[in-house]
């Protein structure tokens, strides 16, 4: 295993917390992206300190608010300064947010789109000069398995933005591959428990809107979706499998990575559809003579 300096966006709790930390144990050097370091997140970042002095390892808080372009750009080049390279990116800020679609305004679209999708955007275009420049390097996209799974309702605006930042991983995919740069999809599914995901999800801001939801035919949809959900997660379900698999791909030979993992214990179907999906595009490529880019060059 080559150690390796890892930034992961979206760290102060959640998958984000988790693989930060199991990448820290396996050897890395890993810098935990995290918004308002010195204000409301100042417990987690001493957490962060906390974790890597009791484990000795190479755990490092570092402020990153996906959301502005100019915090991205300071995070990078700080890790960039202080270790010459950047061998991977891991892109796993997101929110979630849970109501009836109509209810949502467009203002809050635009927002939600800003945090799962044109987060990756701005630190791509801040990691990956220093990567091209490398002729390596590796960028990993948490995705979600409700972006080709069967999906329950309710959960429209997250899963069209984690639709949207799939779409992007994919075509970033073959663009950095004849850069010596690896692409890595992990994909997990509905976990209920765990994670703050459902708990700290965003609710509309047009109540009447939302409220004529909740008192006309489909009022029984919130409680049947959600206790569905967790009726289809098995009592064993554990959070830390995202953070394993994101290890093991991490760790895995260049070259070697695959280019989609699941870990959806709920069985909700986007494995069948992501293995459809992916081989559509791996047969696009190759009659269009670009078969190649299916592989990082120098693997």
């Amino acid at each position: 295993m080559m150690k390796q300096v890892i930034v992961i966006t979206g760290a102060s709790s959640g998958f984000g917390a988790l693989s930060a930390r199991a990448l820290a144990a396996a050897g890395h050097t890993v810098y935990a992206g995290i918004r308002e370091t010195k204000g409301r997140n100042a417990p987690q970042v001493a957490a962060v300190q906390t974790y890597a002095a009791q484990h000795k390892v190479d755990l490092r808080a570092i402020e990153l608010d996906v959301v502005s372009e100019l915090s991205v750009e300071d995070a990078i080049a700080q890790i960039v300064a202080e270790n010459g390279c950047l061998d991977t990116v891991v892109h796993n800020a997101g929110h979630m947010v849970f109501g009836p679609a109509e209810a949502f305004t467009p203002e809050q679209y635009t927002t939600l789109y800003d945090v799962n999708v044109l987060s990756t955007q701005r630190v791509n275009r801040a990691a990956l000069p220093h990567m091209r420049a490398q002729r390596h390097g590796l960028v990993l996209w948490v995705s979600s398995s409700s972006t080709r799974g069967g999906t329950p309702p309710y959960l429209a605006p997250y899963f069209a933005a984690k639709a949207a930042m799939d779409a992007l991983a994919v075509s970033y995919a073959g663009e950095l591959a004849r850069w010596g740069i690896e692409t890595s999809i992990v994909v997990p599914g509905a976990f209920t428990k765990g994670t703050n995901h459902f708990a700290h999800a965003g609710k509309p801001a047009d109540e009447a809107r939302a409220d004529i939801y909740a008192t006309g035919p489909t009022a029984d949809i919130p409680e049947i979706a959600l206790q569905g959900l967790a009726a289809l997660e098995p009592a064993d379900a554990d959070v830390g499998a995202v953070a394993d698999a994101i290890v093991k791909v991490v760790d895995t030979p260049f070259g070697k990575r695959p280019f989609r993992v699941h870990i959806d214990p709920s069985n909700d179907g986007a494995e069948i559809v992501n293995g459809v999906a992916d081989r559509v595009r791996a047969e696009l490529l190759r009659r269009i003579g670009l078969a190649d880019i299916l592989k990082p060059h120098g693997a």
